[in-house]
């Protein structure tokens, strides 16, 4: 591959801690800390953005950030970054393809030590599947990633294999893992590529909070709108996983 081009960004990371606030009540308290890094020791991944869903309004929310996820996409690979696309259950689809071949070809390692990491509770009920929009039988219905994000053939990465994924971002010498797509309260978390499983595994990573989703049906608690449900899911990721930032760090107004 060519050599990257020697540039920064500077990232905007938001977390959340409790505190001891006011005369010693329990309060959550908002941070922000900002970081920049060269744009060639930054990775993001683009988790589960698939070209259909059982769920007919996870389709249309996909639908409406695919466009907006792709042009974030296609800024931060121009500036140097590494674009690794982690469709789960599809990789059958792309078997030969540059981009899949080169996640291949990575040399495999050994999964590290993992790192004790409480598993908090959700604050949204997902048990019905989470659809908003009636189906109750979850289908996988995939067969690719949406066709509205791109894949450059000659640079990107295709794999839905954690230890594959983390293979190609310790050969990448990645600083920051960024991670996008869908969903929140399920992919997000708990892929082996994804967040939950990185952070065991000591690797700095940040949710793209304005590029991502949940998939909760408002009738189940706590009974607020989707987007709520969305909401506090990413609050929770800052509160009890890792920091989050906005795709404006790589596309400022």
């Amino acid at each position: 591959m060519d050599e990257a081009p020697q540039t920064t960004v500077t990232l905007h990371f938001r977390s959340q801690s409790l505190i001891k606030f006011n005369v010693a009540f329990n309060e959550w308290q908002t941070s922000f800390v900002e970081e920049t890094l060269p744009c060639h020791q930054i990775a993001l991944i683009v988790c589960d953005m698939w070209d259909a869903h059982w769920s007919r309004g996870a389709v249309e929310r996909v639908s409406q950030m695919a466009p907006r996820m792709n042009a974030t996409l296609k800024i931060a690979r121009a500036l140097g970054s590494n674009i690794i696309h982690a469709p789960s259950e599809t990789m059958a689809y792309y078997a030969g393809s540059p981009a899949r071949e080169r996640a291949l070809s990575v040399p495999a390692i050994s999964a590290p030590v993992e790192i004790e990491h409480k598993d908090y509770a959700l604050p949204i009920d997902d048990s019905d599947g989470g659809s908003d929009t009636g189906e109750t039988v979850p289908t996988p219905i995939w067969t690719c990633q949406h066709p509205v994000i791109q894949i450059d053939q000659e640079k990107d990465f295709i794999s839905d294999d954690g230890l594959q994924v983390l293979a190609i971002l310790k050969k990448l010498d990645i600083k920051r893992l960024l991670i996008m797509g869908v969903h929140t309260n399920m992919c997000i978390l708990n892929r082996s590529f994804a967040i939950k499983q990185m952070v065991r595994w000591g690797l700095p990573v940040a949710l793209v909070r304005d590029l991502t989703d949940s998939l909760y049906n408002p009738a189940l608690p706590p009974y607020v709108s989707h987007d709520l449900g969305t909401w506090l899911m990413i609050e929770y990721i800052e509160k009890f996983w890792c920091s989050t930032i906005t795709s404006a760090d790589f596309s400022p107004v």
